[in-house]
């Protein structure tokens, strides 16, 4: 009997073993258990772990629109969805190369992976920027209805099994031998690498182009005393990325401040961009653009000042805008005084840069900026996911297919793929483990034929 093995019982193993394993039972239309042993080598004691950690434990499964611009090579990606979506239209690829309008995902519109899931009987809703969720709002119904139809397939699961190196087939064996950290070997017709972020050059046949892997989407830690005063605040702004004097990008959001710098959505998105050097900008007022900020702030001034019968003061004016730790930092940044009486100008005034207005810009400028140089990642353990891994280029975007070595496959994070938080990553890695494995299984079809 013809074996495929999968290493790494994750998102994209999992579903390259659904795939394989169905694929071959398709190509002899016959029912039961596939014709083809199907094995998934899973290094701890349970598979599936790694997704019933994503969501905080509710499993962020996809996202309603894919846009393969957001993913890092992002060519490679938008070549792959093409052909996952052609299959499932049962057409041939067109040809698009990179296309955020032929993959969204609208209602009606084109998802195998969304396919996927409603045939394993997943039911799921869709949150804030296309987040989609199971219904269940548990990573664990995800789980469940990937085992189901595991053991419909009859893949067989093989945990507490690390597999130290894959050795490709030469003149000593036809087949691929399987070393585990054991001492056992095992063999296979076709191996699928679906490890994640734990792939390493060691464990690939040599010669393999690889990028070296590292820890990304998660916190950033930045050379500043001001998240340690602001430790466990957090703040729905957005979050601004320089590179000297060129901005990198923005994003929206939560920003939670933390002891070693700042952490949140909006940090865990930069952080795949940000460099040691670089700096972010926390702009605690995203509704007021950063030319208007002057005139606001002198407009309030005035307003209160109205109101509270005597001269706005800095504490008056940031009072129930920011928390007070948040005005207390700002204060300090802008070397003003919260006691002191706020320049007595109007909006009109914020060209002429004089001294009477110069409080006035210096708040505006770190409500709208507060700048904070960045040192890297601030806490690896939050990370999602690993930067690097197997070169694209070495790989059939249709398949996953390693073009030097036939029979070898990649799936998921072990391939130098990743995109930002939002459902993003796991698409990649149930799209791609689908078509690993159903490249495998025309492997083993193509050697009985």
């Amino acid at each position: 009997m013809k074996t495929i093995a999968i290493i790494g019982g994750g998102a994209a193993g999992l579903t390259a073993a659904i795939a394989a394993a169905e694929a071959a039972r398709k190509a002899t239309e016959a029912p039961g258990p596939a014709p083809v042993s199907v094995t998934v080598y899973e290094a701890s004691d349970r598979v599936g772990r790694s997704i019933l950690a994503t969501g905080n434990g509710r499993c962020n499964f996809s996202n309603a629109v894919i846009e393969p611009e957001l993913y890092r090579n992002g060519a490679h990606v938008a070549a792959a969805l093409e052909v996952l979506e052609a299959q499932a239209a049962g057409v041939e690829p067109s040809g698009v190369s990179s296309t955020s309008e032929a993959l969204s995902v609208l209602p009606g519109g084109p998802n195998a992976v969304l396919s996927f899931f409603a045939e394993s009987g997943l039911v799921w809703r869709e949150e804030g920027e296309g987040r989609l969720y199971p219904l269940a709002n548990k990573a664990t119904s995800v789980l469940d209805c990937l085992r189901a139809r595991l053991e419909a397939a009859g893949v067989n699961l093989v945990c507490d099994s690390a597999v130290e190196a894959i050795e490709a087939p030469g003149e000593r064996c036809a087949r691929f031998t399987l070393r585990l950290a054991d001492g056992r070997f095992e063999r296979a017709d076709a191996v699928i690498v679906a490890v994640g972020g734990r792939v390493a050059p060691r464990l690939l046949p040599a010669g393999l182009p690889f990028v070296k892997t590292a820890l990304t989407l998660g916190p950033l830690a930045v050379k500043s005393p001001y998240p340690r005063q602001l430790d466990n605040i957090r703040v729905r702004g957005a979050l601004e990325l320089w590179r000297g004097t060129s901005l990198v990008a923005r994003e929206r959001g939560e920003v939670m401040f933390r002891k070693y710098g700042v952490s949140g959505i909006a940090a865990f998105n930069l952080s795949r961009l940000a460099q040691p050097g670089d700096e972010l900008a926390v702009d605690f007022l995203p509704v007021v653009a950063g030319a208007e900020a002057f005139a606001f702030l002198a407009e309030r001034a005035c307003a209160l000042s109205a109101v509270l019968d005597h001269p706005a003061t800095w504490d008056d004016v940031l009072r129930g805008m920011v928390l007070a730790p948040v005005a207390e930092v700002l204060l300090k940044a802008a070397s003003v005084r919260g006691e002191q009486v706020v320049s007595a100008v109007g909006a009109s005034d914020s060209a002429d840069g004089g001294a009477a207005s110069s409080d006035v810009a210096a708040v505006a400028a770190v409500l709208k900026g507060l700048r904070l140089p960045v040192t890297g990642i601030g806490d690896e353990r939050q990370c999602q996911v690993h930067r690097g891994g197997v070169a694209v280029e070495a790989l059939d975007a249709a398949t996953g297919r390693v073009r030097a070595v036939p029979g070898l496959f990649v799936a998921g994070e072990a391939a130098d793929v990743d995109a930002p938080c939002g459902g993003y990553n796991l698409h990649w890695a149930w799209a791609s483990g689908l078509l690993a494995g159903r490249g495998a299984a025309a492997v083993i079809e193509g050697a009985h034929s």
